[in-house]
């Protein structure tokens, strides 16, 4: 993989099923991994630096997705570039050589912590960049690659819910092996907004199925869901979505950022974890 790209990247991949579908969207927000050239030259961290910040590989674990009926999106774009798992306007003041106009700037815990739709920092706590930036620079960001790829995401969750009358949409993401002892370490974290995002049923199959493989399960803790549970998630309205992460440590070396030999198993996993929410997301109530 090149460290840099000479050319704007596309925002987002879209696989569609490969057999009758059903209405479930599987996604990947945080896996991209073109960066793109003025980047580079913005940040005072190297490639390999800004790299921890990806949930490395997950796009490929969901492989599986168009196989059980379900349309796959994913980010080409970093995280560490824009956070499509935050709100277009939590934008950090600190972060920009012009003032945020009024209408502009939610300041949440995310954002105090660096962590906005333009993160400040890194994974590892170091600050991305050189110097303040302009406005226009986080405007192009979110024009460019935020913007469409919730339209996309928008998109597919509409039309599934126009032809089946309801959508499920699992957002998956991964978690360092590390740091979450207070939580005895689980190795799938499900998030559903404390109930919020979904219809109990679908986080009850998320959590039998992963425990029938053997698998530690917690749930909302530490991860209940970001921007975009809470935000697609509404079940009266038929539009669900539920929130997965992975431990990295499960399928990957994360010294070297390369898949270790749970790999295989862990894809397989997911993809009988998918399939049983694709058979929950056809029994899902219409709505008017």
């Amino acid at each position: 993989m090149a460290p840099e790209s000479d050319t704007t990247p596309r925002p987002f991949v879209l696989v569609p099923p490969t057999i009758a579908g059903v209405p479930l969207v599987v996604a990947s927000p945080h896996s991209g991994h073109d960066y793109p050239r003025d980047f580079l030259a913005l940040s005072r961290l190297d490639h390999a630096a800004l790299r921890r910040s990806e949930d490395f590989h997950v796009d490929e674990l969901l492989t599986g997705a168009p196989g059980v009926g379900a349309h796959m999106i994913h980010a080409t774009f970093p995280r560490i570039y824009c956070d499509v798992n935050r709100d277009a306007d939590e934008l950090d003041p600190t972060m920009f050589t012009e003032s945020l106009p009024p209408e502009r700037g939610i300041i949440t815990p995310r954002v105090q912590a660096g962590l906005g739709v333009i993160p400040r920092i890194a994974a590892s706590g170091a600050p991305i960049y050189r110097a303040r930036l302009p406005l226009h620079e986080a405007n192009h960001r979110i024009t460019r690659f935020w913007a469409p790829y919730h339209a996309a995401l928008s998109a597919l969750i509409a039309s599934q819910v126009a032809e089946h009358g309801a959508c499920l949409l699992v957002d998956c993401h991964s978690m360092p092996g590390t740091g979450l002892r207070a939580y005895d370490m689980p190795d799938f974290v499900l998030g559903d907004a404390w109930g919020s995002s979904c219809a109990p049923v679908i986080t009850e199959a998320a959590e039998t199925c992963l425990r029938s493989h053997g698998f530690r399960t917690n749930r909302n803790t530490p991860y209940a869901g970001g921007y975009v549970t809470r935000h697609y998630g509404r079940p009266a309205a038929g539009r669900h979505a539920i929130q997965i992460e992975i431990s990295r440590p499960l399928y990957m070396d994360e010294n070297g950022l390369t898949p270790n030999s749970g790999f295989d198993d862990i894809l397989a996993v997911m993809t009988a974890l998918l399939r049983a929410l694709a058979g929950v997301a056809a029994g899902l109530p219409r709505t008017a």
